[in-house]
């Protein structure tokens, strides 16, 4: 595996969320957009960004400043648990009262509170394991 939301991991990334049905589609259809950063906990700024465009990654690479969205933030180990076994919504939720996700932007609840997000979102991290 390259490293974590390297450039190389953040492109291969994009070809595996646009190539999830269950990811994209479910996006495209309420015309989802966004720009999502992924990074570490205790870092000033995340490490890789992604942008969303109508639910397909339309770009992705390093951080370099971009205006986010969503910014996601775990240890390297709890990332890695991840993308090992992704966690379900209970997992997640789990992992976010126990701030061991975090959301320096963007709205936890606003995902859960929508089962046309909350879906995706977990897929999310099904795709990185894809990586």
């Amino acid at each position: 595996m390259s490293n974590l939301f390297s450039n190389e991991w953040m492109s291969k990334y994009q070809d595996v969320w646009n190539n999830e049905s269950e990811l994209s589609g479910e996006l495209a259809k309420i015309e989802f957009n966004s720009v999502i950063g992924y990074g570490f906990d205790g870092d000033e700024n995340p490490i890789g960004v992604l942008t969303v465009k109508k639910g397909k990654a339309v770009s992705s690479g390093a951080y370099k400043g971009e205006e986010l969205n969503w910014d996601l933030r775990a240890s390297e180990t709890n990332w890695q648990k991840w993308i090992a076994k992704p966690p379900g919504m209970v997992g997640l939720g789990m992992a976010y009262t126990a701030r061991k996700l975090k959301f320096n932007k963007g709205d936890y609840s606003a995902i859960v509170k929508d089962p046309r997000m909350a879906g995706p979102f977990i897929k999310s991290f099904a795709a990185m394991g894809q990586v």
